[in-house]
């Protein structure tokens, strides 16, 4: 129980003040335990930040193969929107676990920059493959343009990133109604189908 709650006060601080801005000792105290008592759980503080990072990749995975197969008989237009909009949801909703991924990729602890690197993209291998599957498919429909999967793929997250620096500047009600206008731009420049 304590390991849970050292990793639930490590995620909220990491998350909102980054690697190097979270000491131990704030760990701790928020834990309720002294520092030395946070290594019976974590060897080092790299240990912790590694296991917060892995339980953070493991809900994303989960909730992705989840909405994959909720979503798999739906038409191509109707997949990539329900993840768009799945995954502009999670950032509200789960806005501390977003963060702490983001802040973990772009400004990662020198010791494991390159480790975490790794994980992520090992990590995005579920979407990138459903991604995959569904651009092919919309391309053999003559829904979306011909064009290189790997473009597509990378417009498209490049499309998810964006929506997540978004959620940082606007309030909900307009952060939702500026993701309708993106989507709706996005889907007219790979469509073939056009108003």
């Amino acid at each position: 129980m304590t390991a849970s709650k050292i990793k639930t006060a490590a995620l909220r601080l990491f998350a909102q003040n980054g690697y190097d801005a979270a000491p131990l000792s704030e760990i701790a105290k928020e834990v309720g335990i002294k520092t030395p008592s946070l290594y019976a759980h974590f060897p080092s503080k790299d240990d912790l930040f590694r296991a917060v990072f892995e339980d953070v990749l493991s809900e994303q995975q989960q909730r992705i193969k989840a909405l994959i197969n909720e979503i798999r008989d739906d038409s191509v237009h109707d997949q990539l929107f329900g993840i768009w909009q799945d995954t502009c949801r999670t950032y509200l909703l789960s806005e501390i676990n977003m963060t702490f991924i983001k802040r973990a990729m772009l400004f990662p602890p020198i010791t494991l920059q390159e480790e975490l690197r790794a994980r992520f993209t090992a990590s995005e291998n579920t979407l990138s493959t459903a991604l995959t599957h569904i651009f092919a498919e919309g391309m053999r429909q003559g829904i979306i343009r011909s064009e290189q999967i790997t473009d597509l793929i990378a417009s498209y997250y490049c499309m998810l990133d964006g929506a997540f620096i978004q959620q940082f500047y606007y309030l909900p009600d307009h952060f939702e109604q500026r993701m309708h206008s993106v989507w709706r731009m996005y889907w007219q420049g790979i469509s073939t189908i056009q108003p």
